[in-house]
């Protein structure tokens, strides 16, 4: 006779859902059992149903949609958009991203002046607490990417140029700028998952239990010194990146 479930009935109903995701009886993108199915499947309230699937969209297994339903989210399947990552030199001069897309600003780039953090001085090489030129912007491209932009500019690597009382521009149009410089640019990126803070979901659009991606880019000269650095923050759900090697 096998062993009675001792689980409250919330995580049997999660660990059902979630089985059935995982193993395709609820492939991504279509909707899961009603609340009121769910209900009369374990017998419980709906409320003990909606406390389940709370633990799915924690995990980012399920989305719900307003008005339509809860839809399961396979994370074996493939995302419907690969970006690849680069930058590379125009033969106009200027600096361009690998995936082409062309993002709009919500508004204005406007420079503020922010003290380094230790983590970002440690990338730029910088002491903790040096002044840096600071954007932040978010940008669009069609009606459904978003991506979040920071740029970080050190004030002593400015220092004897003509920035060094006018703030420089903002990335992508600060590559140009440290080439006309003199600087000969490469760039590292180093990039890691998080959960986002809600002002982040909140300008990203993103449904409860979504990741972001974020890319710290740094721009270095010939000698490897860093000269910028760059923040961006992704949504995670639906999208991988691409590294040429």
């Amino acid at each position: 006779m096998p062993a009675e479930n001792t689980q409250p009935k919330y995580r049997q109903i999660a660990d059902y859902l979630r089985r059935g995701i995982l193993d395709g009886t609820y492939p991504a993108g279509q909707p899961l059992p009603s609340e009121e199915a769910l209900a009369k499947q374990f017998g419980v309230t709906r409320p003990t149903v909606r406390q389940g699937l709370t633990e799915l969209r924690a995990s980012g297994l399920v989305e719900v949609i307003m008005g339509r339903g809860t839809f399961a989210r396979s994370p074996h399947s493939r995302p419907s958009m690969t970006r690849p990552r680069g930058v590379r030199r125009k033969r106009s001069g200027g600096y361009a991203e690998a995936d082409e897309i062309q993002w709009t600003e919500a508004e204005e780039a406007i420079a503020t002046r922010t003290d380094a953090p230790l983590a970002l001085a440690d990338l730029l090489r910088v002491p903790p607490g040096e002044p840096l030129y600071t954007y932040d912007v978010l940008q669009t491209a069609g009606p459904t990417f978003r991506q979040l932009h920071r740029t970080y500019v050190p004030f002593s690597i400015l220092v004897g140029t003509k920035y060094e009382d006018e703030a420089p521009p903002p990335a992508p149009q600060l590559y140009a700028a440290l080439a006309d410089l003199g600087h000969e640019l490469h760039f590292t990126e180093y990039l890691r998952p998080r959960m986002p803070l809600p002002d982040q979901a909140q300008a990203l659009r993103l449904p409860e239990g979504v990741p972001i991606l974020t890319i710290l880019r740094v721009t270095a000269n010939e000698h490897d010194k860093p000269l910028a650095l760059e923040e961006f923050q992704l949504p995670g759900d639906d999208l991988e990146l691409s590294y040429p090697l």
